[in-house]
């Protein structure tokens, strides 16, 4: 796909002022979302139950809504499944994701819908201020090297019916990526008719497609979780005696789903595919929090998307207010779950720019000053 470069910047450009104005005044920015959120609550049973068309602060929010974990959520979205779907949603779901990780020993499901998957696709916004900052627009004349996980692994009956359900990076793909400016390769349909397994046979299968689909392709980037990429760089090696770097040169890695992708894991990453950039996306299977914006190693919070609030050892606070080198528990609303406590703590640096630290255990905060030490990283950006 080529783009010519003052088309491209205008598209990006466009594209991308609403994160940019939005750090640059998050205060403005999060009072609108959360009016936004709150119009949309209103539309849901739940939202009619805690006054959300009546109130008109944060403090009220607060007041309204308990912040609630999502074991506290599960018999409400478990009526949901159940074909109660206003209960929490004014719109149908296009989808149930499932976590890679487990809430005392189950998965969590989540369900997701059209409005949902649309910002979802703020995934993005690390790939294209790379573009547009480096003026590289050839990378969009490259593919994505999609090694995303199935978007459909089972079904589940809830209600008298049927429901299906897979991982909310391959529900992503599935449903966005042609609104996205590359192609991803090998197609997310063609990752689903392998089946939903989780197996490493099920697994080389996949990667194996992959290869297969972009042998001959110019890989120019590679997104998803940093785990996968990792291990389809070890698979590589260990079946055909290749890594990435020997077929192809991605300039940029799109990676989620790990704390510290840039500050641990870039010599393993780049040992595999080469002098390719990284940028940190974090999100989780209830939507996409922030992305690396620039080559500081943090992220920098969608604050024209979600609403963000954090509990630290002073009280609830929003996160724009965190001091640098304090921590807190993320509380996040969306669209679908207002306040909700994700279970991930959080490391503020100087605004605009965040960690994810790890999850809300109690050796988390020893355990990052470990690795920061280890690593000589010592809470540099």
């Amino acid at each position: 796909m080529t783009i010519n470069p003052e088309a491209g910047k205008q598209m990006l450009g466009a594209l991308l002022r609403p994160w940019f104005d939005a750090v640059a005044d998050p205060v403005a920015a999060q009072g609108g979302v959360l009016q936004h959120l709150l119009h949309d609550y209103a539309q849901t049973k739940y939202g009619q139950e805690h006054g959300a068309a009546v109130i008109d602060s944060i403090n009220d929010y607060r007041r309204a809504f308990p912040a609630k974990t999502y074991e506290e959520y599960k018999p409400l979205i478990d009526r949901v499944m159940a074909g109660e779907e206003g209960l929490l949603l004014k719109e149908e779901p296009v989808g149930w994701a499932i976590t890679r990780g487990t809430t005392r020993g189950e998965s969590k499901f989540i369900p997701m819908t059209e409005t949902d998957l649309r910002q979802r696709i703020s995934a993005g916004r690390a790939m294209m201020n790379y573009v547009l900052s480096t003026e590289r627009f050839d990378l969009f004349d490259g593919v994505n090297l999609n090694l995303n996980f199935p978007s459909v692994v089972g079904k589940v009956s809830a209600g008298g019916r049927e429901i299906e359900y897979g991982y909310s990076s391959g529900i992503y793909a599935r449903h966005v990526s042609r609104m996205t400016p590359i192609r991803s390769v090998p197609a997310q349909e063609e990752i689903d008719a392998l089946g939903g397994g989780k197996t490493m046979s099920d697994w080389a299968r996949r990667f194996e497609l992959a290869l297969e689909k972009c042998k001959n392709e110019n890989v120019t980037l590679v997104g998803g979780v940093n785990s996968t990429a990792v291990e389809f760089g070890r698979f590589l090696h260990r079946q055909h005696r290749q890594y990435p770097k020997d077929l192809w040169q991605p300039q940029i890695m799109t990676l989620g789903s790990a704390p510290g992708i840039n500050t641990y894991h870039p010599a393993a990453l780049r040992a595999m595919y080469g002098p390719v950039e990284i940028r940190e996306i974090y999100g989780a299977t209830e939507g996409m929090f922030g992305q690396q914006r620039d080559e500081k190693r943090a992220w920098v919070p969608n604050y024209d998307l979600f609403f963000f609030e954090v509990e630290t050892r002073s009280g609830v606070k929003m996160l724009h207010e965190m001091r640098p080198g304090e921590m807190g528990k993320l509380i996040v609303s969306t669209l679908i779950l207002p306040r909700y406590r994700i279970g991930d703590i959080i490391r503020a640096f100087q605004p605009p720019y965040f960690r994810c630290i790890g999850r809300d255990r109690w050796w988390t905060p020893l355990q990052y000053a470990w690795r920061e030490f280890m690593t000589f990283n010592l809470g540099r950006l």
